[in-house]
C-alpha cells in the first residue's frame, strides 16, 4: 500500500509517499481501508518535531480517518467488515491507503456523513465537544464566543454551540470567512482583522460581555480576551503558538477563569460521551462537517502548508 513516511523531523518536505506492507489486524485490532485523511494543525508541529509527543522515526502521520472496515482481528466485535467508520487515533498513522486501529479507536459513521466529512470528524468535533462541554461547562442561553470560528474546530464548535442553544459569536479575518460562520449557524460574525473588533462585541452583548471564549490562538488574543468576559465568564484555551502576557486583574474583577486541555488526556468517560454526542448530532443533521478543500495523499506537503495558512474555511482533507 501507498503512505506517508516521516524519516526525519522538519518542514513540508520530510512528508514522502512510499510504497509499504499493509498491516494485518491481531486480536482487538480493525484494518480500514482508508477514503480520506483530516488534516490538523497538531500534524505540522509532530512533523516538524516542536510538538509535545514525538513518534519513533520513520512513522506516519494522522489520526483522523474514514473509510470502510476491511479486516478485523480476534474478539473483535463493534465492527464487522464494510462498516463505514471513522477513527479516533490509530496504531499505524492516518496518511495511508489502509490503517490499523484498536477496536476502541473507530467509531460507525451515520450514512449522511461522506467520508471527506468523516475524516474531519474527530480532532475538530471532538476538540469542540470537550472545550464545550467538559471545560466550559456551558448551557443553553449563554453567550459564546468562538475565535477563529472558520477553522475546522471553530465550525465544529459554533455548530454544536448552536445546537444546545447558546448564542453564538464567531470571528474569521475574511469575507468569506464571516460568510461560512454566520451559515453554520453564528448569531453574528466579527472580522478580527478590524480595529475595534472587541468593542463591537461587547456593544453586541449590551456591555455585559460573553460567558465563553473558545480561543483557537491565545498567544495572540488572551489578553484582549479577559477583557470581554462577563461575570463568572470562562476561556478555554484550545490552541496557542507562543507565550503571552496577560493582566491577571481582568480575572479577579469577573471572578472568571482559564482552562485549557489536549484532546490526548481525555479520559476513556469523556471520550465515550465525545463519540455518543457527535453520532447523534451527525445522524441528525445538527453536526456537518465542512470541508474545503480535497488532494491527492501525494500532496501532503502542500496541504500542511495551506493549514497555516491565515484565514482557514473548513478542513483540508487527502485522499488515498
Amino acid at each position: 500500500m501507498k503512505a506517508i513516511r516521516v524519516h526525519q523531523f522538519g518542514g513540508p518536505e520530510v512528508l514522502k509517499l512510499e510504497e509499504v506492507p499493509t498491516p494485518k489486524p491481531d486480536a482487538g485490532q480493525v484494518l480500514v481501508r482508508v477514503r480520506a485523511v483530516g488534516v490538523n494543525p497538531y500534524d505540522t508541529l509532530m512533523r516538524a518535531g516542536t510538538y509535545a509527543i514525538k513518534p519513533p522515526l520513520p512513522y506516519t502521520p494522522g489520526s483522523d480517518a474514514a473509510g470502510t472496515v476491511e479486516a478485523v482481528g480476534p474478539a473483535v466485535t463493534k465492527v464487522k467488515p464494510g462498516d463505514r467508520v471513522y477513527t479516533a487515533r490509530t496504531l499505524t498513522g492516518a496518511y495511508a491507503e489502509y490503517t490499523l486501529a484498536l477496536e476502541e479507536q473507530v467509531n460507525r459513521l451515520p450514512d449522511k456523513i461522506s467520508f471527506e466529512q468523516g475524516a474531519g470528524v474527530w480532532v475538530p468535533y471532538g476538540t469542540a465537544y470537550h472545550a464545550i462541554h467538559h471545560f466550559a461547562k456551558a448551557r443553553a442561553g449563554e453567550t459564546v464566543l468562538v475565535h477563529g470560528a472558520s477553522g475546522g474546530v471553530g465550525t465544529a464548535s459554533v455548530q454544536i454551540a448552536r445546537a444546545m442553544g447558546m448564542t453564538v459569536f464567531g470571528t474569521a479575518g475574511t469575507d468569506k470567512g464571516l460568510d461560512l460562520v454566520k451559515r453554520e449557524g453564528a448569531h453574528q460574525a466579527f472580522n478580527h482583522r478590524s480595529t475595534g473588533y472587541h468593542e463591537e462585541i461587547m456593544k453586541a452583548t449590551a456591555g455585559k460581555g460573553v460567558d465563553v471564549i473558545l480561543e483557537m490562538l491565545a498567544n495572540v488574543n488572551l489578553g484582549g480576551d479577559l477583557k470581554m468576559l462577563a461575570l463568572e465568564g470562562r476561556v478555554v484555551v484550545i490552541g496557542s503558538r507562543g507565550d503571552v502576557t496577560i493582566t491577571p486583574r481582568d480575572l479577579m474583577s469577573r471572578r472568571a477563569s482559564v482552562r485549557a486541555f489536549t484532546l490526548w488526556a481525555a479520559q476513556p468517560a469523556e471520550v465515550a460521551e465525545i463519540h455518543a454526542g457527535l453520532f447523534a448530532g451527525m445522524e441528525n443533521g445538527t453536526l456537518r462537517p465542512v470541508v474545503a478543500k480535497t488532494l491527492p495523499l501525494a500532496e501532503a506537503a502542500r496541504a500542511h502548508k495551506e493549514i497555516l495558512e491565515p484565514g482557514a474555511e473548513g478542513k483540508i482533507v487527502l485522499v488515498p
